[in-house]
This record gives C-alpha cells, structure tokens and sequence, in this order.
C-alpha cells in the first residue's frame, strides 16, 4: 500500500505534518525495503521524529513545502508504491490470467484481479484519491479509453 499525505495509517494522524510527511517517505521507502507494514509504520514514525528534533527550521520549511522524499534505491523508485509515483496516472491492462493494476510507467503492477471490473474498479479509487488519470487498455493490449480524476 502507497501513503500519501491525505491517506495514510490512523497512526501518524497527530502528527505535525513535516514529521507525518517524514514518516510517510521513510514507511515507504521502507516497504520497498522488504519490510511489513507492522513493522515500518512504529519505525518510521520514530526516526521522523528524531529528523525533526534534530533539523534546523529551514530543513524542515523547506520539506515541509515539497522538499525531496527520502532517498530511494533504483528498484525502489521501479516500485508501484513509492510517492515519487504519486502524479503518475492508473493503468488496467492484461497481465497473465487477470487484470493489472500499476501506475503508468511502472515495471511491477501493484496488484492483479480475477476480472477486469474488479481491476478499475480498484484503480479508479487511486486515480481519484490521487487526482490523475485512468488509462484501461484491451486484451489485445491497445489503449481503450483514458478517464482524468481531479483530486
């Protein structure tokens, strides 16, 4: 699962929102890492707060105003779930016996369904809660229809 910084685990809710922001790039970062979300979550949210006790005032306005996500290995930024794909539209396309559902330009989908309703059913949540776009493509892999989303 990809967080954002208007979806993310009830337990960052009261944070101040550099040190969510923080904590929400360290968590998925650390998921691409191999780590279960149990675990990254606690983790995260302290080393977010350590980042903030520690930073200076300018560090943290200017994260705080769009400053760079963590630092992300090569694999990682090829992940469907990382916030660098957060401007980055939904994909529906035939993968195997299912429907895929990725973000455009992703090398892995995030996840794979039985029918292909299921699949946008799925990816037209994301593409709203991200306020981007919908592209569904055929079984024979031509592009059928793009939807846009306002978020």
């Amino acid at each position: 699962m990809v967080w954002t910084t208007n979806d993310y685990p009830s337990s960052m809710k009261n944070l101040e929102k550099p040190v969510r922001k923080k904590a929400i790039d360290i968590a998925n970062s650390m998921l691409d890492d191999g780590y279960k979300e149990e675990r990254a979550i606690p983790i995260a949210i302290e080393q977010a707060k350590e980042w903030y006790e520690n930073a200076d005032q300018e560090e943290i306005q200017n994260y705080e105003k769009g400053g760079k996500p963590t630092q992300r290995s090569k694999e990682g930024k090829e992940k469907t779930n990382n916030p660098e794909r957060l401007e980055e539209g939904q994909e529906v396309y035939k993968q195997g016996d299912g429907w895929a559902v990725a973000s455009s330009g992703s090398s892995q989908a995030s996840e794979i369904f039985n029918t292909k309703e299921e699949a946008v059913e799925r990816a037209i949540a994301i593409a709203k809660n991200k306020g981007t776009s919908l592209s569904l493509y055929r079984t024979d892999g031509t592009l059928e229809e793009t939807r846009k989303y306002d978020g």
